[in-house]
């Protein structure tokens, strides 16, 4: 059974379902595997428990907003 993890931000239900619908069909185009065979897990991950570069996203962003 393959397997798609998404970690990004909290979305509405609506943009949930867009996005594992586009991952789950273009996996399955570029794979050639049946749709019905691939999971898709969304974690959302706040900008407070995410590093990039080395600093808190949220710092970050708060920095780029100025």
């Amino acid at each position: 059974m393959p397997t798609i993890f998404f970690y990004g931000p909290e979305l509405d239900d609506e943009k949930k379902k867009e996005l594992i619908s586009s991952f789950t069909k273009t996996a399955s185009r570029l794979t050639g595997i049946d749709k019905s065979a691939f999971t898709v897990y969304l974690r959302a991950s706040s900008p407070d428990n995410v590093g990039v570069g080395g600093e808190l996203l949220k710092e970050r962003l708060e920095r780029e907003k100025r």
